[in-house]
Order: structure tokens, then sequence, then C-alpha cells
């Protein structure tokens, strides 16, 4: 039987709160001090975990620990500091642009609107979120490789693509969740629901689950409920 909007709605809510439960001091990962050194973060942090981007980034902020000064800093200089966090001549690049550019536009203060954000270098709609909801808290669904997986997994949705997965989600979490979802889907992704090998029998969700599987191994990705 297919499940309604409303269905999914309350075995949403009723996911969240066991996660809630389960990882009680689910937040951002990364370290930041401002919305500046967030929005660095987050941009470092793609195709690298977010380990690795902490022990890049308390060498990157002492040395440019707002715009104007990372403006000022030249790409080499960005790309030495960061190169072990992977892509490092193309994230230098934009995080040396983006700061240009904030501070010659915005006076060094980031932005606050999906809009602008998503017209600085490097920056797309999922660091924009994180940006939004983490730095400033303005609700956001932050879909990430966790968030895609699991949310299908779930039957929360049937979408592939990271904008019509987040409007699917949108719909059916509660707007106060928005923010607190993805880091709770992160944890229990890293901890419970990994990619290789899923626990799905140590799983707080596994009755409310399409995918698992009373073996303990998370079945092909269902179609919906």
């Amino acid at each position: 039987m297919r499940e309604t909007l409303q269905q999914k709605s309350i075995r949403a809510a009723e996911i969240v709160h066991r996660l809630k439960m389960e990882y009680p001091d689910s937040r951002c990962s990364l370290t930041f001090q401002s919305p500046f050194q967030l929005l660095v973060a987050t941009m470092l942090s793609a195709q690298c975990t977010d380990e690795r981007v902490n022990l890049v980034t308390p060498v990157l902020f002492s040395r440019f620990p707002d715009a104007h000064s990372m403006a000022g800093a030249t790409v080499m200089e960005i790309a030495e500091i960061i190169r072990s966090t992977g892509f490092f001549n193309s994230k230098s690049k934009n995080i040396s642009n983006m700061s240009r550019l904030v501070v010659a536009e915005n006076d060094g203060e980031i932005p606050l609107t999906m809009e602008e954000l998503v017209k600085l270098p490097g920056v797309g709609r999922k660091t924009a979120n994180v940006l939004l909801g983490t730095g400033f808290g303005m609700p956001g669904i932050v879909v990430d490789t966790h968030v895609t997986r699991l949310a299908g997994l779930l039957a929360l949705t049937k979408q592939k693509d990271a904008v019509k997965i987040e409007r699917d989600l949108e719909k059916i979490l509660n707007k106060e969740d928005w923010i607190i979802f993805t880091h709770l889907i992160i944890d229990h992704g890293r901890a419970i629901c990994k990619a290789r090998r899923p626990q799905c029998s140590d799983c707080v969700l596994e009755d409310l689950c399409p995918s698992a599987s009373p073996a303990g191994n998370k079945l092909p990705q269902q179609s919906g409920i």
C-alpha cells in the first residue's frame, strides 16, 4: 500500500525523534568561530572528511581569520595550507575569489540569502544551506551523500537529485527539525547505517525502514511504500 504524505510525515517525525534520543549532541562537526570560517570550512569539506578539515583550518584561520585577511592572501599561500584536503588548486582559487568578492561587495560580511550565496565562487546550494542553518539558524535542509543515501533507504524520497530531495524532505519534516535532520542523519550514517556495512539489527529505525533486513543487511533500495 502506498504511503500517504501524512503517513510519511508521521513516520519522519518518529525517525527524527528516535535519532534525537540516539544522538543527543548531534551538531555540525566542523570547527569555526565565525560565519566566514564556517563557509570556508564547508568549502574545504567537499570530497574530504570533516576530521581532515578540522586539522587544516586552525592553521589556515590563525593566518587568515576573516574575509579581509583571506582576500589579501595569495592563492599559493592558501593552497599550501589546505593541500591535504584534496582538490586544493580549485579550492584555494574559490576561497580566494570568494573572499575578495565578499570584501568588495559586502565589506567582508557573508550575505544572508540563498540567492546571494550561490553567486559566490565555489558555493553551491548545499554549502549555502550549511551556512544559513548552522551559521545563522535559518531553516534549511542540507542534502549531502549521507542524506541522499539514507533518505532513499528510509523511503522518504524517490528522488536522486539533491534539490528535488530537499524539496521532498521539506514537505514531510517539521520546519524546526530541518537543520538538525542533516546532522542526525550524518551521525547515523557514520555509526550504524554505513554504506558498505549497515548494521540493521542494531538500528533504532529498523521497524521504520522499508529497506531493513531481519538478517542485518540492507535489501536493495525500495521504490516506495
